[in-house]
């Protein structure tokens, strides 16, 4: 399968304050990577990067097999981009920031009613953006990076701050263009979009990747966090390790019926970059 998104060595400063160092990774055609980190950690810069709207200091980049330096209209042409609202205009209508993009990527109008209708904005299609709840403006924007059948979709944050009925039709969209052979670049700071939703992912902080890989295989690489997770009676938590070790303190709960109910706490994405860096991914 060949590479759709491909970055080497890359690093970028601002001023002194150095903001990526040495990333690498390389994303598939039709696979969707998640770039996992908490606010501040680089992953915004790296789309803008990745894109051409900034220039690295070291390193290269290559999207659709171009310096991502020299980048085309017809390159552009074919990324779809949602970054916090980026390019909706508030006084126009969901339909008209639509036709003003199907303008731009020379689609034509009568696509747009299907695009509004897969995202559930179809009876919103006459109502400005800035009366348009925050949900409803994610989906538009999502639209809008659908507009011109994209082979690459930059997606920074998409389901931030949305109730889960909404973020499940979101996942349900994206797993939909991934089966349409679409390359997704989806950055976030939830562990279980990631570990649902993407085929690789990258741990990022400050400006580092300190972790790289599918999901499943991160989580049992690091499967000595394995705990039991014990609710006593009285409401209290109590964390074990999963060994032989915590076999005489179990016991003792055991016998004097102070158990109500034992889980067994895998390591997960969030658990994992805890260790690795004494932070969560919020």
């Amino acid at each position: 399968m060949s590479c759709a998104i491909m970055a080497r060595n890359l690093s970028l400063s601002f001023a002194e304050k150095r903001v990526l160092s040495d990333i690498n990774f390389r994303i598939k055609q039709g696979e969707i990577f998640g770039l996992l980190g908490p606010s501040g950690a680089g992953k915004t810069t790296l789309i803008k990067l990745l894109t051409g709207q900034l220039r690295q200091d070291n390193g290269y980049a290559e999207l659709l097999g171009k310096d991502t330096k020299d980048l085309s209209t017809l390159e552009h042409r074919q990324i779809g981009i949602m970054m916090d609202n980026f390019g909706l205009y508030d006084r126009l209508s969901a339909y008209d920031n639509l036709r003003f993009y199907a303008d731009i990527y020379h689609v034509p109008y009568n696509r747009i009613p299907d695009i509004l209708k897969s995202m559930g904005l179809y009876e919103a299609r006459g109502t400005a953006v800035s009366k348009l709840s925050k949900g409803m403006k994610n989906r538009l924007s999502l639209a809008r990076a659908l507009m011109n059948n994209a082979k690459i979709l930059f997606l920074d944050e998409p389901t931030s701050g949305l109730d889960p009925a909404t973020t499940r039709e979101i996942h349900n969209i994206l797993s939909e263009q991934k089966k349409k052979g679409a390359s997704i670049f989806l950055t976030t700071h939830n562990m279980f979009e990631a570990e649902s939703l993407c085929d690789n992912v990258a741990l990022l902080n400050e400006g580092l990747i300190i972790e790289y890989g599918n999901p499943t295989d991160i989580c049992r690489k690091y499967n000595h966090l394995n705990k039991l997770q014990l609710i006593l009676k009285g409401g209290e938590s109590i964390s074990l390790e999963n060994s032989r070790s915590s076999a005489f303190q179990m016991k003792e709960y055991l016998e004097k019926e102070l158990i109500e109910a034992i889980h067994s706490t895998e390591p997960t994405l969030e658990t994992v970059f805890l260790e690795l860096t004494g932070r969560g991914l919020d």
